[in-house]
């Protein structure tokens, strides 16, 4: 049972950090200040670390 739970809750983690993942890329995609090469900067860390750099990102560029 424990186990179940466990695997529940990291599903729900990987659900998580994609739907992030998915919302930051398409903040970046529509921001047409940044160049090919930063919006591609922060594409890679929105794979790693969508929650972290989504603020980062949003008290930049806001």
């Amino acid at each position: 049972m424990t186990e179940l739970i466990l695997y529940s809750l990291l599903l729900l983690a990987l659900l998580a950090h994609i739907t992030f993942a998915m919302v930051f890329y398409r903040k970046i995609n529509k921001n047409k200040t940044l160049s090919f090469r930063e919006k591609n900067d922060w594409r890679l860390k929105a794979l790693i670390f969508p929650a972290y750099y989504w603020f980062v990102f949003k008290n930049r560029y806001t």
